[in-house]
């Protein structure tokens, strides 16, 4: 017999408005008797319907809702969902490199797919999806033919799914790096040992953006595999391109040497560290970008995040030269718009430079937040002009 959730009162309110996760101390009773990873059913406390979803007892989200109606959870489902998640991004002109599935975001919770060029990358991250990665690869080969299927299920995530980091080839065959084309730059995409899936697809449309504001001399930090740095290098006279991790500034400097870019150099240090220094050297740059990763990645770290933000942020202001740009981004959903604004505010106050918001983005349109999941709706990117 199928397991049956009853919610606690007036624990489905936010579930009806759209999210997926049924945490295990909102459930008031289970019913029934199945494996873990199980298609559960979902119920208000007064017994109505609310929705379906894989049922995993090891994790504090027990059940992740994504079928609303009647139907199971076969093949002809998932191949639907993926199609129509795929149809929605070549709607929009995707083609070469962009996400196919953004979990909650395409009502399939906790799975992740990511096209490069000929190559997919998937990632699952709970229990339920794992259990039915080979049915989702069999749909994905079907409806793209990919020349290979990588999985890059090694997120520090799963482990809250009792589950561990995974990756490996799934289908087909798999080169070390794939080569994608961005807003007409060719890119080299670790999909194996680079961040995520093997490069950051969120952000494609803001290094477009950031073109607009690159002049003079770019300093890029946190670059990793070089997005912002190309496309700065694109119209600015030279690029710095800095990061801690010398595979990612190979990475950059191979990029660079495949587009035949002679204006970017590499530099491996902490940037903490580095914006100390180039402050202290009274260095200045018309540009600096900065992208770091998430600095909290639970509530409980947004007070030392913020910190962190407030200090990089604050250094780089005070080296932008007058009439120049900082491009800062954060990419942790706990660091709310607010918050992060609030930030700069504090940041532009105390470095006694007049700052100007000319441009505020979010994460790529491949990339669609859930209204009803503010999880899904994570990347900041603020244009400041320095005066």
């Amino acid at each position: 017999m199928a397991y049956s959730i009853f919610l606690k009162k007036n624990e489905e309110k936010r579930i009806l408005g759209g999210h997926s996760w049924v945490y295990a101390n909102e459930v008031a009773k289970i019913e029934g008797k199945d494996k873990n990873g199980s298609l559960a059913a979902v119920y208000s406390f007064d017994g109505r319907f609310i929705g379906k979803g894989y049922i995993n007892h090891a994790s504090k989200i027990l059940v992740r809702i994504f079928i609303r109606g009647d139907e199971t959870d076969g093949k002809e489902f998932y191949y639907n969902a993926i199609k129509k998640a795929n149809d929605y991004r070549l709607g929009l002109g995707y083609s070469n490199c962009y996400r196919v599935v953004f979990a909650e975001a395409d009502n399939l919770p906790a799975l992740i797919v990511d096209k490069y060029g000929d190559y997919l990358v998937i990632q699952c991250l709970s229990l339920g999806i794992d259990m039915r990665k080979a049915l989702i690869c069999e749909c994905l080969a079907e409806l793209f033919h990919p020349k290979g299927i990588y999985e890059r299920s090694d997120a520090a995530v799963r482990k809250k799914e009792g589950l561990a980091p995974v990756k490996g080839l799934l289908y087909g065959e798999i080169p070390d790096y794939c080569e994608i084309c961005e807003n007409g730059i060719k890119m080299l995409a670790d999909v194996k040992n680079g961040q995520k899936t093997g490069y950051f697809l969120d952000q494609k449309e803001n290094r477009l953006a950031a073109r607009r504001y690159a002049k003079g001399e770019v300093l890029d930090c946190f670059c990793n595999s070089g997005g912002f740095a190309l496309n700065a290098a694109t119209v600015a006279d030279k690029v710095i391109a800095c990061d801690i991790s010398e595979l990612a500034l190979k990475n950059v400097r191979d990029n660079a040497a495949l587009n035949g870019f002679g204006n970017i150099e590499t530099l491996c240090g902490d940037v903490f560290e580095v914006l100390r220094n180039f402050k202290r050297e009274k260095r200045q740059f018309d540009t600096v970008i900065l992208d770091p990763p998430a600095f909290c990645k639970t509530a409980d770290e947004v007070k030392d995040a913020y910190r962190g933000y407030k200090d990089i942020n604050l250094t780089a202001m005070k080296l932008v030269t007058s009439g120049g740009f900082l491009i800062t981004c954060s990419c942790s959903h706990y660091m709310t718009p607010a918050l992060f604004e609030k930030m700069l505010q504090e940041a532009a106050r105390e470095s006694g430079r007049q700052v100007r918001c000319v441009e505020i983005k979010s994460q790529a349109p491949d990339h669609p937040a859930a209204l009803g999941a503010e999880e899904t709706s994570y990347l900041k990117f603020y244009v400041l002009n320095i005066i």
